[in-house]
C-alpha cells in the first residue's frame, strides 16, 4: 500500500478568513478557485502539501483542527509570520519554544484552526 499525500478538508463560517491564514500569512497559493460559487470551495497548495477549504458554516461549528507543520527552518518562518501577521501568534506558544519532548514549536491560530509549526 503506498499513498502520496495526506490532504485535510477544513471548514470556515467565512472561506475569506481561511484564506487570510493560509495564503496571505503561510504563503499557499490557490490551485483549484470555486471561491465564488454557490458553495465556496478552493484548493491551496504549497510545496508538496495541500489542503482544502470549504465554506460551511454547520460542520465549521463542529471541527476545528490543529495541524503540524514540520519544517527545517522554524526562525525564518517564525520571524516572517511574526511580522506580518502576529494576530495569528497563539497566546499559548506565540515564540519558538523548546518544548520537554526536544521539539522547537510556536503555534498559531484563527477562529477555526491551530497550527502548530515545529522543528525537530
Amino acid at each position: 500500500m503506498n499513498f502520496e499525500q495526506l490532504v485535510p478538508n477544513v471548514y470556515y463560517v467565512n472561506i475569506t478568513n481561511g484564506l487570510k491564514m493560509f495564503a496571505d500569512c503561510l504563503g499557499f497559493v490557490i490551485g483549484h478557485n470555486e471561491i465564488k460559487s454557490d458553495q465556496p470551495f478552493c484548493v491551496l497548495n504549497k510545496d508538496r502539501l495541500s489542503i482544502y477549504l470549504f465554506e460551511h458554516a454547520k460542520l465549521a461549528k463542529e471541527h476545528n483542527p490543529e495541524f503540524r507543520f514540520v519544517t527545517k527552518n522554524i526562525e525564518e518562518i517564525y520571524e516572517k509570520v511574526s511580522k506580518s501577521h502576529p494576530e495569528f501568534l497563539h497566546p499559548n506558544l506565540k515564540e519558538v519554544t523548546l518544548r520537554p519532548w526536544g521539539a522547537k514549536e510556536f503555534a498559531l491560530r484563527d477562529e477555526q484552526v491551530c497550527i502548530i509549526i515545529q522543528q525537530w
